[in-house]
């Protein structure tokens, strides 16, 4: 018995809708499913947050750029491209966290802050000995026995102090989220702590014990990748590689009905499509609107999303001189900044660099501190670059810079995330069954994340319309 074709609509142009038209598009070559596939994009462009500028030989990233290794499924979906030659690791060096006027050493064997050597940990200049005394605490205090989700902050400050939470830790996680410790998850942000917690007692020594050991005599390798050209090759390569999707951009989606036994896609020109499946990759509140009148998301209704701007400056190598030797800095709460972070682009990314040249990056906006985000550019780029000033002696001005601002693009998943994601899903699967959310806003930020949740969504969604199907027709 032949299947009936279906209509399958992937709603937003980011990594995670591009992901899942691309498996989409792979599973029905493989398998023979009979479908017809449409992404609808919002924006001119594909891509979301991933934006490559290529300028007189600098390749300058407005969002992220680049992904962590040992999530597979970024480097999986290059190589399934044929692209992961242009794969290229980061350059290790030492990171430091900005206090005061001084760049410290982010200690030796930290995870995520987390101390798992005693001795660069005993000597760091990051904390007073009170703080050290107090952090020493982890070795004796008994594990939690909070049921259910709790905040980042209330659980690290529990095992280590404020001091070594204020001058570490949060301004590491910070750099990922943006976001208010004291409010953000545990348990939808990095569980596998809770888990060490629970059992090992100590976070130290369970870190210690479950951190991969390197051999001693091995060079130490870069767990960040990049394409050579930019984060932008793989969504140039998606794009070219989606030939049985029908692409719209600059197209936005408005509402979604239920007629019969499919979903009808009213867009912004007054058309609509109809679809046997639908998966949303818009950010949660484009996608609540979307739903509105279904009822469905309106526990995301209070949501936040903080703003944050990037600002990449270029200078010859005689204008700047950096005084430490290493990739970037992190800036504690407790400092008298603007900025929350600095790449020193050319040392981390050579190949992002002309010779003779640097490249730096800096960071600006987070939960409680947005309104710089606001600012025109050139006020966004003096404030930055008086902050570099106070740690870098720099001459002159730029070659050229480059001001992005992302608008409440950092959503924060905060205490009770995965609950209020699990009853969405469990509400939309009754109300509008072939529907699937997927993207930053649910189930992980980073980049190899929304590849896993595109790729989850279609092989869900493709159960349902043909597996299903087959066992019915039987």
């Amino acid at each position: 018995m032949s299947q009936q074709k279906k209509k399958i609509i992937i709603i937003g142009g980011g990594i995670t809708g591009l992901s899942a038209a691309f498996y989409m598009q792979k599973e029905a070559r493989e398998k023979g499913y009979p479908l017809e596939i449409t992404l609808i994009e919002s924006s001119p462009r594909l891509g979301g947050k991933i934006q490559t500028l290529r300028k007189d030989g600098f390749i300058v990233e407005r969002g992220p750029d680049s992904f962590l290794a040992r999530k597979v499924s970024f480097g999986q979906l290059a190589e399934d491209l044929g692209i992961e030659d242009q794969l290229v690791k980061n350059a290790t060096g030492q990171a430091y966290v900005l206090v005061g006027e001084e760049l410290h050493p982010i200690p030796a064997g930290s995870v995520m802050g987390i101390p798992t050597e005693i001795s660069p940990f005993v000597t760091s200049g990051l904390f007073s000995w009170s703080g050290k005394v107090r952090a020493a605490g982890d070795f004796v205090l008994p594990k939690s026995n909070i049921q259910g989700d709790q905040s980042l902050g209330h659980f690290f400050r529990r095992r280590f102090g404020n001091e070594v939470v204020e001058n570490l830790i949060e301004p590491l996680l910070s750099g990922i989220y943006a976001g208010d410790l004291d409010r953000l998850s545990l348990q939808a942000t990095f569980p596998q702590f809770e888990k060490v917690e629970q059992e090992h007692r100590s976070l130290i020594l369970g870190t210690k014990r479950t951190t991969p050991k390197s051999p001693t005599k091995a060079k130490k390798e870069g767990i960040f990748r990049t394409f050579r050209d930019g984060l932008e090759t793989i969504v140039e390569s998606l794009e070219q590689a989606l030939t049985d999707v029908q692409l719209y951009k600059g197209v936005r989606a408005e509402r979604l009905q239920q007629v019969g036994e499919q979903v009808e896609i009213t867009l912004n020109t007054g058309s609509t499509l109809q679809a046997d499946g639908i998966i949303l990759t818009t950010p949660h509140g484009v996608t609540k609107s979307l739903l509105e009148e279904h009822g469905i998301m309106e526990e995301f209704e209070e949501m936040p999303s903080t703003s944050v701007a990037t600002v990449a400056m270029a200078f010859k190598e005689d204008q700047v001189q950096i005084s430490k030797d290493g990739t970037g800095f992190v800036v504690s709460r407790n400092s008298d900044y603007s900025i929350t972070a600095c790449t020193w682009t050319h040392k981390k990314w050579p190949t992002t660099t002309p010779e003779g040249h640097v490249l730096m990056r800096g960071y600006v906006g987070r939960a409680g501190d947005e309104a710089i985000v606001d600012l025109s550019d050139k006020e966004i780029e003096k404030v930055v670059l008086d902050d570099l000033r106070k740690t870098t002696k720099i001459d002159g001005d730029p070659l050229f810079t480059v001001v992005t601002r992302w608008k409440e693009a950092m959503p924060q998943y905060v205490v009770g995330h995965q609950d209020r994601v699990q009853r969405v899903k469990a509400d939309l699967a009754t109300k509008l069954p072939h529907v699937k959310l997927a993207g930053s806003s649910y189930e992980g930020l980073g980049l190899p994340d929304c590849v896993d949740q595109g790729k989850a969504m279609t092989r869900e969604l493709l159960d349902e319309l043909f597996l299903k199907e087959v066992v019915v027709a039987k």
